[in-house]
């Protein structure tokens, strides 16, 4: 049993663009094409993908499912052709990085500048994307590596845990807090926090609500208007308040104060990838990650890092 991955390119465009009409148009073919190679498909499953009745194109589960593993499959071809390229032309393999916004770009430095003390001759691409983007970006192989907070590995993606980073608070200079070094988490009841994500739609959201939550009080939020941005910046112009993993102290020129959170609370750090794909730098760059997750916190104390 085999499957056709043009005529499945081609259904994930009818998925994707809702019709035949626009995917024809993406895919560079006539309707009448693209309509007999969705059937031809269809005999070769075995199953109906796609209703057409009342105009509309509508997936059916069967095609909701074959696009997923389809995504995968794609994904892999496509890495197993950039792999054989390399080799063939001798070249060397660069690793392609991802971090969602909640890993900032100075925990991405920290991190690779560690792993290069090992491996200094991993040659890296560094990105910032959207969980969303990220997770589409190492399914299709543009990517080797995703890391996030929070984030659930979605279809065809595995997760681990590279360690844990020391949670704390921001809060604008002129804050009434901004005069401490410290403050529990039970004691910022009534406050309001910068969140990045919807509840229910981002992980890492959850699991600081949550966190509020085991302190006894239901924590008030509103969603960060400025994507992407540093996390401690967002406390900027306001009394609200951020969870940051930077470290205590002034931050943001001066307009940011970052306090020391008690009791410890700790935001795991996951890496993502495609399980099937082979990647030596990848591979070299994990395990470095992971031993320098193992290793005590260098400032501020509190339980060595670790998976949750």
């Amino acid at each position: 049993m085999g499957l056709d991955l043009h005529k499945l390119d081609h259904l994930i465009a009818v998925v994707e663009e809702g019709g035949f009409t626009r995917a024809a148009a993406r895919l560079h073919m006539s309707q009448q094409a693209l309509s007999a190679s969705i059937r031809s498909l269809e005999r070769e499953v075995g199953v109906e993908l796609v209703d057409r009745g009342g105009g509309a194109v509508t997936p059916r589960p069967a095609a909701e499912a074959l696009v997923a593993d389809g995504r995968v499959l794609r994904g892999l071809a496509r890495s197993a052709l950039l792999r054989a390229r390399r080799i063939g032309r001798s070249e060397t393999e660069a690793l392609r990085v991802g971090h969602t916004p909640a890993v900032t770009g100075e925990e991405v430095t920290a991190l690779l500048r560690a792993v290069r003390e090992e491996h200094p001759e991993i040659r890296t691409d560094v990105y910032q994307r959207y969980p969303k983007d990220l997770a589409a970006g190492l399914v299709g192989a543009e990517l080797d590596l995703g890391l996030c907070r929070g984030m659930r590995a979605p279809h065809g993606l595995v997760r681990a845990a590279l360690g844990r980073d020391r949670l704390a608070v921001a809060v604008r200079a002129g804050h009434r807090l901004a005069d401490r070094d410290r403050v529990a988490l039970s004691e910022l009841a009534g406050e309001r926090f910068v969140v990045w994500g919807s509840p229910g739609s981002s992980g890492y959201t959850d699991f600081l609500l949550e966190l509020c939550r085991r302190a006894g009080f239901e924590p008030r939020r509103v969603r960060n208007p400025v994507q992407g941005t540093p996390p401690v910046t967002a406390v900027i112009g306001g009394d609200d308040l951020a969870f940051v993993t930077a470290p205590p102290g002034s931050a943001a020129g001066g307009a940011v104060r970052v306090l020391r959170l008690e009791p410890p609370c700790h935001a795991p750090l996951y890496g993502l990838w495609a399980p099937h794909t082979t990647s030596d730098a990848r591979d070299a760059f994990l395990d470095a990650a992971v031993r320098r997750g193992e290793r005590p916190e260098e400032a501020g104390g509190g339980e060595p890092p670790g998976a949750p």
